[in-house]
């Protein structure tokens, strides 16, 4: 059920509704009975006199409360309800009494049943408005907690709303990033008249080809995002085909789970730049996914591991991986909340290992 679905559910009604309904019978009929029992009057008579008066009020009551649909000069819709539902009470006990005693004639006749009208009559006057105070009170409550939720739901489609329009504005901020660098790089080797001009162009069309139709969407999985990183690194090794090898793998029960798009394939780009790069010997990177248990359940584990001399995120010459793995853990915390982790660590004797770790069955 959607939440304007449950809202509409879940919103107090007004005018006649069988709560309101069976409230007042069960409410006549044990004031019914009660009369009964004091009274000399067959207490089959008082059920009818009181249930007459009781579902007639509440009729007056319910109506009231919906119509005019607008009260004239502002004026305030609860003393016309309690006037609507007492108006209605002398006439409605006087037809009682006379359909129960068979004579429509008693008040001027008969001193005794005249008197009995008028104090159930009087009765009823002078409780029927506490009743429908009581009935305010209560349906006030309704709303002002039907209110409180109402409040609550739009509240939370905004801030969902605010959530996905910053995670979108990060996604972008990372694609053009890495397009452009490779670009870059496509046309300096052009400028150059290299021979790796063409097949790296050729690796660039086959990333985009793999990329941009997902890039949109919302759904992406570890299987995408492990083909975006392997075109990506295939880019990377016509750069330096000396100095860089690679390996991406991916468990099979790991490939068909949801991945936060290009998550991975940050992690990778800052390897190749703050890794591999700034070296003159050969690197590799192993880019691997795979799922394991946990206190807290089922866990996805992406890891991305370099040979290179990537220095830790809060080191002073690390601005550029600093911006990427704080983006990136903000995406994270956009989409996952405290579920998603990303964790990184120094290898031994050289070299730099960055984790993402997801629960399972959780949307990008």
């Amino acid at each position: 059920m959607s939440d304007a679905t449950a809202l509409i559910a879940a919103r107090p009604r007004t005018g006649l509704t069988l709560y309101r309904l069976a409230w007042v019978i069960g409410l006549a009929t044990a004031l019914g009975l009660f009369f009964g029992l004091i009274s000399s009057a067959p207490v089959w008579k008082m059920l009818v006199r009181t249930l007459s008066v009781a579902l007639i009020a509440m009729v007056g009551f319910s109506l009231a409360e919906v119509w005019p649909k607008r009260m004239p000069f502002g004026l305030p819709r609860w003393p016309w309800q309690i006037l609507a539902s007492v108006l209605l009470i002398p006439p409605v006990s006087f037809c009682a009494y006379a359909l129960t005693i068979g004579n429509w004639a008693f008040v001027p006749r008969e001193r005794e049943l005249a008197m009995a009208w008028a104090f159930f009559t009087f009765l009823h006057v002078l409780g029927v408005p506490w009743v429908a105070l009581a009935a305010m009170l209560r349906q006030r409550d309704a709303f002002l907690s039907f209110e409180r939720h109402q409040f609550e739901v739009q509240k939370s489609e905004l801030e969902r709303s605010a959530t996905q329009a910053q995670l979108n504005l990060l996604q972008t901020q990372v694609q053009p990033h890495f397009l452009f660098n490779t670009l870059a790089n496509v046309r300096a080797l052009v400028a150059s008249g290299s021979q790796q001009a063409a097949p790296m162009l050729d690796s660039l069309i086959a990333y985009l080809r793999s990329a941009v139709p997902r890039t949109g969407q919302e759904a992406c999985t570890v299987a995408h995002e492990f083909e975006r990183v392997r075109a990506y690194l295939a880019l990377m090794q016509l750069r330096m085909p000396d100095r860089l090898s690679f390996s991406v793998e991916a468990d099979a029960r790991a490939q068909a789970l949801p991945c936060p798009p290009m998550a991975a394939l940050t992690l990778v780009e800052n390897a190749i730049r703050h890794g591999i790069d700034p070296g003159e010997g050969a690197g590799s990177i192993d880019v691997s996914a795979a799922v394991y248990p946990s206190a807290q359940g089922q866990r996805l584990l992406i890891r991305v591991t370099d040979s290179g001399h990537t220095p830790l995120p809060h080191a002073p010459s690390t601005q550029g991986l600093g911006t990427g793995l704080a983006q990136l853990r903000e995406r994270l915390r956009l989409a996952h909340g405290d579920a998603a982790e990303l964790r990184t660590s120094r290898i031994a004797p050289q070299g730099f290992c960055a984790e993402i770790e997801l629960p399972l069955g959780t949307k990008p």
